[in-house]
């Protein structure tokens, strides 16, 4: 049976108290919407529709940023969730498979989890996800059992005094096939507290209908919202402790794992070395055997085999290090790729270039490739020695085994073999200095007796 994901995404989330959209905010560098369709990519989906409403222009460039084939559809108003998945009835006239419903503010939702309701489906109409509290609280929805049958479900300021004692509660996530949903959804009424159409009366119109509903669990854990920016910190603090944990159980060593900061497409291979405060920023990956030492900041980059980075360096979009490069303290790299066992070990800034294997870059190198309105190439050959404070500026080429002398500005290509110096004769001046030293010291004296 085919499968379609509705993700609800359309709240403003006013406790954010924010202009981005609340499935905007991030967590491990990704946002909490990311998380809701990585999630539901699980069950191989034909269909990805995301209902935005507060900032839908922002929430539909950040799903078709994960999924180019999402579906955005708009819910003007925001007249409860039965009213939000509904939104999607046009887009999917005709599709004849099952409907999930996730939520874009449930970032730890499991797959299997997923793949457990669809699971069901094969012998009930209707599942509805639940989880277990261990203390009674007010905000969730009561599911009503009887037996493997759930009766209804029941938000909690409608409740009787029996149901709010009932601890297995309602996630939100309901899993049904497409036509039989969109026909209990145009029964759906908003005679209730809030004058809104719930999802959630779906289970007792189904059970009028004698179908079968039911409701399996998943882990509370699974079904965190975020409504809150105290929400946003704490489940981000969820999502490091869990990928830490998946990156140890990989053979990756963590010297502090406490103070690594992973995002959610970071990936890192066995024997690698992380040591205390990396932040890996979207777009990483990491190769088995790799070394990334204390206080780096890596994003949109890959780094081989062998590769050292660090500490204290900074790799931007577009960089790639091949097998035993060595990236140095206080290295910048952007948008460059270094060949097999070229160095730039310190104080050094490389930005859209390319560096040929085994050559060495001197200390305070600088491709300087951005000339105020456009941005230009540097590329240096195999086995070159650039002396350190070289400015190389872009576009050059800096041929195979060439030279620069420390200190030049090089401004034109440099042909395979040569030495390239570029830089004003020494001059001295004898005495000179003392001179100078003097005419200073009596000018600030007349200063402080003017003064």
């Amino acid at each position: 049976m085919s499968a379609a994901l509705i993700i609800l995404a359309a709240g403003k989330g006013t406790r954010m108290n924010s202009e981005l959209p609340k499935v905007l905010h991030p967590i491990g560098g990704a946002p909490m919407l990311h998380h809701a369709m990585r999630a539901g990519a699980a069950l191989d989906p034909e269909h990805v529709i995301v209902v935005a409403g507060h900032g839908a222009d922002q929430v539909r460039a950040a799903a078709l940023a994960y999924d180019e084939n999402a579906e955005v559809v708009l819910q003007e108003e925001q007249l409860g969730t039965g009213h939000a998945v509904d939104q999607a009835r046009e887009v999917l006239k005709g599709f004849d498979g099952d409907i999930v419903v996730l939520f874009g503010d449930t970032p730890f939702l499991r797959p299997e989890t997923l793949e457990r309701m669809i699971a069901t489906r094969q012998t009930h109409d209707v599942v509805v996800l639940g989880f277990e509290i261990a203390e009674l609280q007010p905000r969730y929805g009561r599911l009503v059992m009887d037996g493997d049958r759930l009766v209804k479900i029941v938000e909690y300021k409608d409740a009787s005094e029996d149901e709010q004692t009932i601890r297995f509660t309602n996630s939100g996530l309901l899993a049904c096939d497409a036509k039989t949903l969109f026909e209990m959804l145009s029964e759906t009424s908003n005679d209730n507290a809030s004058g809104e159409y719930y999802l959630t009366e779906v289970a007792e119109l189904a059970n009028r209908r004698g179908l079968s509903v039911t409701a399996i669990a998943c882990d509370q854990a699974e079904t965190l919202g975020v409504d809150s920016r105290t929400d946003l910190a704490a489940a981000d603090a969820l999502f490091q402790t869990k990928a830490r944990a998946e990156l140890l159980g990989d053979g990756v060593t963590l010297v502090a794992p406490d103070t690594v900061y992973l995002s959610l497409d970071t990936v890192i291979g066995r024997d690698a070395v992380i040591e205390p405060n990396v932040v890996f920023g979207p777009g990483v990956s990491v190769e088995s055997g790799a070394t990334i030492r204390a206080f780096s900041h890596l994003e949109g980059c890959h780094v081989a085999r062998g590769a050292i980075v660090g500490p204290y360096a900074r790799l931007r979009p577009g960089t790639e290090l091949a097998e035993d490069v060595r990236i140095g303290n206080f290295v910048e790299v952007k948008n460059a790729t270094l060949a097999e066992g070229s160095k730039v070990n310190h104080l050094s800034y490389i930005g859209d270039a390319s560096i040929g294997a085994a050559s060495n870059i001197g200390a305070g190198t600088i491709t300087c490739n951005y000339d105020g309105v456009m941005k230009h190439f540097t590329h240096i050959g195999e086995r070159a020695f650039i002396g350190s404070n070289t400015m190389l500026v872009a576009p050059v080429s800096i041929g195979d085994e060439a030279m620069t002398g420390s200190g030049s500005v090089i401004t034109s290509d440099v042909e395979a073999g040569a030495l390239a110096l570029a830089r004003a004769p020494q001059v001295e001046k004898p005495g000179m200095a003392r001179k100078l030293f003097e005419m200073l010291k009596a000018k600030k004296a007349r200063m402080h007796r003017g003064s």
